[in-house]
């Protein structure tokens, strides 16, 4: 498994911005809304990939900085943003994420911050600062840090209760929706953080809402700290941006540090957690979802041999997709983030030991080294979000859609992955997808072999 080096410029990321990771984070938690503050183009741009991913309105405020305070500092930017936000959507939380001219600028956030609530008094709003310039990390150190930032605005010794914490990366709302069903179908009592799963995935009906109903009580997270357990889906999160690591040491809640449950492998480890905790046996309900997936995996085994994959993304993704692939017989060829500060190569390390074939591993990395690795490793298939598309446009190469952002396909917020049922969903899709490259191209692969210059 090889890595590359670093490059001068990026050609075509593979990423998107640290602050925008934050926004998400802040959408899962109830009642609350965001602040961005930096420029107005750098707020637009985050509501316009998040519209294009979840097909909602998502409001994200900012404090429009320009030249001006760009020499003279945007504090009163700032300042007259937060009496704009909570006169017109009067939120209970209130995100300030910073971008990177903000944070070039010096611009202390955390003074800026606790001088307004001095200036203003008691607003009843909770302002809860982030620092998320893009030169530090991508969207998932943005989603990690705002998440534990979170959680610590609001945690407390609290006593001690049988509500487990369940912790997310940074997922689809229907994965958040699956996660939760296992957990109700085990019986288990639970805290799950941040929960967007209502937010960015509305129901129709009923008027516009400025901050739409659901996400993660401001009170639960609050009696965290009390918990017996907290699972942690975040495998390849940096231990300096884990929630869950930080409630372990500052409370002593037993961390228990998973990786998605996706595949067969990875979500019997989330169940058998489950049933250690609560002492009660597998629901026949997930025996025959489990017993689906195995059937399906028999199924699709002699297709998938024929499979090698370029996969991409978001690291705790990309360390799904890739368990996931090893399972069912594709070659993980090519396997890729633009992220760096993970613990991607790490937790891929036992479970590429025994391949065939060692994967080419690209870390901080962009589009440009992806699809020249990708060619070179000779994949058939491509998995990750829209940023991939040209592997279809320029080489015929099928794209299985799944992470953020995914703006050429509708649906991105209902991808499904994780659970027996997500994972026989996702391993079909692949599956197929390589079924209808193989049928579309066969004809001309015979012509070529035999030198056949008309039809068959």
């Amino acid at each position: 498994m090889s890595h590359n080096t670093a490059k001068q410029v990026n050609e075509n990321q593979c990423q998107q911005c640290m602050p925008l990771g934050g926004v998400i984070a802040f959408k899962g938690i109830e009642n609350a809304m965001v602040l961005v503050h930096g420029s107005q183009g750098c707020s637009t741009y985050m509501r316009l990939v998040n519209v294009e991913h979840y097909n909602e309105p998502v409001d994200i405020a900012s404090s429009s900085l320009n030249e001006k305070q760009t020499i003279y500092g945007g504090e009163a930017n700032l300042k007259k943003a937060i009496d704009n936000v909570l006169r017109v959507y009067q939120p209970g939380v209130l995100g300030v994420v910073t971008t990177c001219l903000a944070e070039t600028m010096g611009e202390d956030l955390d003074r800026i911050v606790a001088d307004y609530r001095k200036e203003r008094g008691e607003t009843g709003i909770d302002i809860i600062p982030v620092p998320t310039p893009s030169y530090s990390g991508s969207q998932t150190e943005g989603f990690w840090a705002a998440t534990r930032a979170i959680i610590a605005r609001y945690a407390r010794a609290t006593e001690k209760h049988d509500r487990i914490n369940v912790i997310v990366p940074h997922i689809s709302p229907a994965d958040i929706r699956e996660i939760r069903r296992l957990l109700d179908l085990m019986g288990c009592a639970y805290t799950l953080i941040p929960d967007y799963s209502l937010t960015l995935d509305r129901p129709a009906g009923g008027k516009y809402q400025k901050i739409p109903l659901g996400g993660t009580r401001t009170e639960d997270i609050a009696r965290m700290p009390g918990a017996p357990l907290t699972i942690q889906f975040g495998e390849t999160c940096p231990d300096e941006l884990s929630p869950g690591r930080w409630l372990e040491q500052q409370f002593n809640v037993p961390l228990v540090n998973l990786p998605l449950p996706t595949g067969v492998e990875a979500t019997d480890r989330f169940l058998l957690a489950l049933q250690e905790f609560t002492g009660r046996p597998l629901p026949e309900a997930l025996a025959l979802e489990r017993g689906w997936l195995l059937d399906g995996m028999a199924d699709a085994h002699k297709y998938n041999a024929e499979g090698r994959a370029a996969i991409y993304g978001e690291p705790e993704l990309v360390y799904a997709v890739v368990r996931l692939c090893a399972e069912n017989g594709i070659a993980p060829a090519v396997i890729a983030s633009g992220t760096r500060t993970s613990r991607l190569a790490a937790c891929l390390e036992p479970v590429i030991a025994n391949l065939d074939e060692r994967p080419e591993l690209l870390e901080e990395t962009d589009f440009a080294t992806i699809e020249a690795a990708s060619l070179r490793a000779a994949v058939n298939l491509a998995i990750g979000h829209s940023g991939g598309k040209f592997f279809t446009e320029r080489h015929g190469i099928p794209v299985v859609r799944m992470g953020f952002p995914i703006h050429d396909r509708i649906g991105g917020q209902r991808i499904l992955i994780v659970g027996y049922a997500g994972s026989l969903s996702f391993l079909d899709r692949l599956t197929n997808s390589l079924l209808e490259a193989k049928y579309a191209t066969y004809r001309e692969r015979i012509r070529h072999q035999m030198g056949i210059t008309g039809g068959i």
